[in-house]
């Protein structure tokens, strides 16, 4: 094989893998994760207590590269939520863009979020459109994709029953709630993003040394670090890079105990390509409580 075949060749992989990672199904719910454990609270006889305002912005690498970066905000006033999310990529000198804003709006019960409409408007290399789902209490009551994706004869179907208490991704995160977090990876989540419906199994994989946020020079002790299964049910093609996804061990989600916040912090975000790994790293974090306080920030200083 030439040089310059050879490069070619690489370029098209290294494209290939990062449209896998941005597609719609699975990089919104990934970047979702981003935010998970700001919503992780101690298990105790109380209410449980999620913070009013929530700000974060990560950077995204690929391979050691930084492509692009994510911002993540969420408020909650009384029992209603409003999450959104805005994630933007740009990789091989231009040839690989693409961005993503999605909100979902919902609201809080002793169960858990309850999601009421999720959008998404995606503007890429190759492809641009929006999305758009609505819920009511049994789960996913509407979908719509414009322009629709058009239906592949190797595509898995997707069934009535999957959307079934199926949330979206950025409501997905907040279902964690009502889990512990002295174990904030024993948890599962069931997502629905408009085409594709998969679930997402966390499972903790042990402790670490935390990574110190820009500036910092002192240690913040030790992270949780979450490996999650990648589980794709319908709507989606089992391609190589799916499978790939799905017999993955290497996707994982560290998360550092902020202990005056009574919140965990999703420090990074791993997810293998079949060119090497995309990273999220948090580089500035503010949780805000009921008293209109920051408890917490972590900020480049």
């Amino acid at each position: 094989m030439s040089k310059s075949v050879g490069r070619s060749f690489s370029k098209a992989m290294v494209l290939s893998a990062l449209r896998r990672a941005a597609a719609v199904g699975l990089l919104p719910a990934v970047l979702a994760l981003a935010a998970l454990a700001f919503f992780t609270h101690k298990a105790s006889s109380e209410t449980a207590r999620t913070p009013d305002r929530v700000d974060a912005v990560y950077s995204i690498s690929f391979n050691g590269f930084n492509i692009g970066s994510f911002t993540f905000e969420a408020t909650v006033d009384g029992n209603s939520y409003t999450l959104n999310g805005d994630a933007e990529l740009s990789a091989l000198l231009g040839a690989f863009k693409w961005r993503g804003i999605s909100r979902a709006t919902g609201r809080v019960a002793e169960s858990g979020p309850k999601p009421e409409d999720y959008t998404l408007a995606f503007d890429g290399t190759g492809r641009s459109g929006s999305i758009k789902v609505g819920f009511d209490r049994k789960g996913v009551n509407s979908a719509s994709i414009v322009p629709p994706f058009p239906v592949a004869s190797d595509e898995i179907p997707l069934q009535r029953k999957h959307l079934s208490g199926a949330l979206d991704p950025l409501t997905a995160v907040m279902a964690l709630t009502f889990g512990s977090a002295s174990d904030p990876c024993g948890q599962k989540l069931a997502i629905f993003d408009g085409k594709q419906r998969f679930d997402l199994q966390l499972k903790k994989r042990g402790v670490r040394a935390a990574k110190t946020f820009p500036g910092e020079t002192r240690s913040r002790g030790t992270s949780v670090v979450c490996a999650v299964d990648y589980r794709p049910l319908g709507g989606f093609r089992m391609t190589a890079q799916t499978e790939q996804l799905a017999k993955s061990t290497d996707i994982e989600i560290s998360m550092l105990p902020v202990e005056s916040a009574n919140v965990a912090v999703p420090q990074e975000v791993r997810i293998p390509t079949g060119m090497g790994s995309v990273i999220l790293t948090a580089e500035k974090i503010s949780i805000t409580n009921g008293s209109k306080r920051r408890v917490a920030l972590l900020d480049a200083r």
